[in-house]
């Protein structure tokens, strides 16, 4: 189905305080998510290109070792097995898309 209302897909907390809204496709994921304020990403790294964009909020990010404020419509380009983290300073909004398929147990 090539048009999917985002009101359709149910959110899933996939670490405490990240409510995702996952759509797959054939080569890669897109993620809306909500994030409640003082939500931690641990550091983590995976094969997939990630690419995210600050929607609505504050994110503290760290990219292999350097530390911003993400601001509404700031976009983080994040390569494949690079080492990342983030906090959320307020409640955010955060669209993401991964490529491959990004898997979550």
């Amino acid at each position: 189905m090539p048009f999917i209302p985002l009101s359709d897909v149910e959110p899933r907390e996939i670490i405490p305080g990240f409510h995702g809204r996952l759509v797959h496709g054939e080569r890669m994921t897109f993620v809306y998510w909500n994030i409640e304020k003082d939500a931690v990403l641990p550091e983590h790294s995976h094969e997939n290109e990630q690419m995210s964009m600050l929607v609505d909020g504050s994110f503290e990010m760290t990219l292999d070792g350097e530390t911003q404020t993400l601001k509404p419509g700031i976009v983080v380009t994040i390569p494949s097995n690079v080492r990342h983290s983030g906090k959320a300073l307020t409640p955010c909004v955060i669209v993401e898309m991964f490529s491959p398929v990004r898997t979550y147990s």
